[in-house]
């Protein structure tokens, strides 16, 4: 069966999921992407990582700024789509646009439903200290993320992993449960959704950079998920001798002390007392400087005398 797919999808995410639809047969007849946006320091119109992927694969691209008028809805049931994709898209599809395509709409999101519905999955995951994360394949409904799962994909979360290397494991698995649903349908199989669990329902609240204060009151191993959590964005910040400093990373380790002291300094970090344990900053960063690692930031300080 030849499908016809309209993706929607705007981050670096959801590029994998647009090349996983290229790459299964299916036919990419127009990718809905956000309207671009001022970045950078010049302030420039840039485009989505999306929109540069389609543009590149001469697919064509729209960009409305809502999908809640009879004309944007026109637009889309002109494509005469079989089937939506929608990844992390970044607009609220109503009740109408989601009864368009002919197989609905599919979405790839980058959480164990219905843990972590909502914006900002795979840092709250971090945060959250959980030991395992994935992508399931939904079919979506009105609400938020609480549609009924096609097929999932998991993964563990270590003690190393970053909101960054997360964010990249879970896109390529995003990618191949997506080709693996698109395969199944087009083979004519018809994929049976199963219901949300009613229990374990949390909410992936948008990240705010005012999260990103580190609190040296709080216990050094919640310290440390926020610092791999918000790396590489917003990045925890913390203050050593009066200096507010970006903590790029930290590994919470035993240590007693009143929360902020600096309980030593080596090559091996910095060590700051937190309410339990203390947290060894091993990479930082100084207003206006770049990423260091301890060693190097005290060989700095040795120079300038402090």
């Amino acid at each position: 069966m030849k499908l016809r797919v309209v993706f929607a999808g705007t981050p670096e995410f959801s590029v994998p999921c647009l090349e996983a639809c290229r790459a299964s047969g299916a036919e990419v007849v127009a990718v809905y992407t956000q309207p671009d946006r001022p970045a950078g320091r010049g302030r420039k119109l840039t485009p989505s990582p999306v929109k540069q992927a389609a543009v590149a694969a001469g697919i064509p691209v729209a960009q409305p700024e809502s999908l809640k008028s009879d004309e944007a809805r026109a637009a889309l049931a002109g494509y005469a789509p079989d089937l939506m994709v929608v990844v992390a898209y970044g607009l609220i599809l109503p009740r109408k646009v989601l009864a368009i395509p002919r197989l609905g709409c599919w979405n790839v999101h980058a959480s164990l439903l219905p843990r972590w519905r909502g914006a900002a999955p795979i840092q709250r995951a971090i945060l959250a200290g959980d030991a395992e994360s994935g992508v399931d394949l939904m079919q979506m409904e009105a609400g938020l993320d609480t549609g009924p799962m096609l097929l999932e994909r998991r993964t563990p979360i270590s003690r190393d992993d970053t909101g960054g290397s997360l964010h990249d494991r879970l896109s390529a698995l995003g990618a191949d449960v997506l080709a693996e649903g698109l395969a199944r349908v087009m083979a004519g199989e018809t994929l049976t959704p199963q219901p949300q669990p009613d229990e374990g329902v949390t909410y992936a609240h948008k990240l705010d950079k005012a999260e990103a204060r580190l609190d040296f009151s709080r216990p050094a191993i919640e310290l440390e998920r926020q610092v791999r959590a918000f790396d590489p964005w917003p990045v925890a910040e913390g203050e050593l001798d009066g200096e507010t400093l970006r903590i790029w990373a930290a590994r919470a380790i035993e240590g007693h002390g009143a929360p902020g002291t600096v309980l030593g300094m080596s090559r091996d970090g910095i060590d700051i007392a937190c309410g339990e344990g203390a947290l060894r900053v091993t990479a930082l960063q100084r207003s206006g400087g770049k990423r260091i690692t301890a060693a190097d930031y005290l060989n700095a300080m040795k120079t300038r005398g402090v």
